[in-house]
């Protein structure tokens, strides 16, 4: 039986190893659960890559500050009930569209080609999809902040930030409806991956 401080003091630890390492480590092994997703992809349906991914997501991004960069200043002026309901619904939607994505393998494989420390302390992780069949392959670049690092932010190119995308897209439903009306979208959004 575990004694009940180690219980209290369980949040105060550090993360599991798995979630620890340098910007580079954090990117490829996410990378290595894509392709073990990929791979299995068939057996394990829809559903099941998303089981698979979603601690995996948790790991390695941190997506409640990504859903606080994608809302941008109006996430101030939500109460604490909305953010933590916006924070849910951008988790899941996430999730569900990595899930719905990586639904094969063909061979594909990732390649870290550089990390850059920004001057505020960031990390920008730049790597390649490489995909079979004579495609060219997908640059994708990851900002990762924190200790340990994690990713908030990819950019599809190299220069094309999710999230600068994702907040173009929240300022008109937020417009429409507050939170409400992102957190109807990214639900529905979510209920349609996952059929």
């Amino acid at each position: 039986m575990i004694p009940r401080r180690i219980l209290l003091l369980a949040p105060l630890l550090p993360l599991p190893a798995l979630a620890q390492g340098t910007a580079a480590e954090v990117v490829e092994r996410f990378h290595a659960a894509l392709i073990a997703v990929m791979r299995d992809a068939q057996r394990l349906g829809l559903r099941g890559r998303f089981d698979r991914l979603a601690p995996v997501m948790a790991q390695s991004f941190d997506l409640a500050a990504m859903t606080r960069i994608a809302v941008g200043p109006p996430w101030t002026g939500f109460a604490p009930a909305d953010q933590a309901a916006l924070t849910e619904a951008f988790t899941r939607w996430s999730i569900a569209t990595y899930a719905s994505r990586f639904d094969g393998f063909s061979g594909e494989s990732f390649t870290t080609t550089a990390t850059q420390t920004q001057p505020n302390g960031d990390a920008l992780v730049r790597t390649t999809l490489n995909r079979t069949g004579g495609q060219e392959p997908v640059v994708l670049s990851y900002l990762l902040r924190g200790n340990p690092p994690r990713i908030v932010d990819i950019y599809l190119t190299g220069t094309i930030s999710e999230l600068a995308s994702r907040r173009a897209e929240f300022t008109a439903l937020i417009r429409e409806g507050g939170a409400a009306r992102v957190i109807q979208e990214l639900q529905g959004r979510t209920a349609r991956l996952l059929g």
